[in-house]
């Protein structure tokens, strides 16, 4: 069995429950605590019983704890998955995008999401999916945006024609407020 990692010295189990008292991360607290219990002579394994974690996990926590400080061990978000698409590739959608589709060449008069999807597929062999490719263009600035919709056949002086002349809703009363009536 291998030797434990130690715990940096620098703090005191006092100083971490003076961290923990003054955090707003619950997480960070709980970890603090369980740190502190170990600074204070007890074991990782009742730490990790305290924490209601594993010795694994607790093995973790001291080796962010030694790297980073109290700060250490705050909740850090997720790196998630990797773009598919790199910055040159970006750069060269935004352009596509920006000069919009030759109807000759492209065989659309508008980019929607699908044929992006199969100009990314002819250009880079890259698959991504619709939805995937909303979330890239959003965060390059771009959004959804459609002409309202209009009759092939439908002239300008046609809107006047059809729009309604009636009279406001709204008329103002003929006497004062009631108050005034009485």
């Amino acid at each position: 069995m291998a030797a434990a990692i130690g715990v940096r010295s620098d703090y005191t189990s006092a100083d971490l429950r003076w961290f923990a008292r003054r955090s707003g991360d619950p997480d960070q607290v709980r970890r603090l605590l369980a740190l502190a219990l170990i600074l204070d002579g007890g074991s990782r394994g009742e730490a990790a019983k305290v924490a209601g974690v594993t010795l694994q996990i607790v093995r973790d926590w001291v080796l962010r704890f030694n790297e980073g400080g109290p700060d250490g061990l705050f909740t850090r978000k997720a790196p998630g998955r990797a773009s598919i698409l790199n910055d040159e590739q970006r750069a060269r959608l935004a352009e596509i995008v920006e000069t919009g589709p030759i109807p000759a060449a492209h065989g659309v008069v508008r980019w929607r999401l699908a044929d992006l999807a199969q100009w990314i597929w002819d250009e880079f062999q890259l698959s991504i999916t619709r939805h995937t490719l909303g979330r890239e263009l959003r965060a390059l600035g771009y959004r959804k945006l459609s002409a309202r919709p209009r009759h092939h056949g439908q002239q300008p002086d046609d809107i006047a024609d059809f729009k309604k002349a009636s009279l406001p809703v709204w008329r103002k009363s003929p006497g004062g407020s009631q108050r005034e009536r009485r």
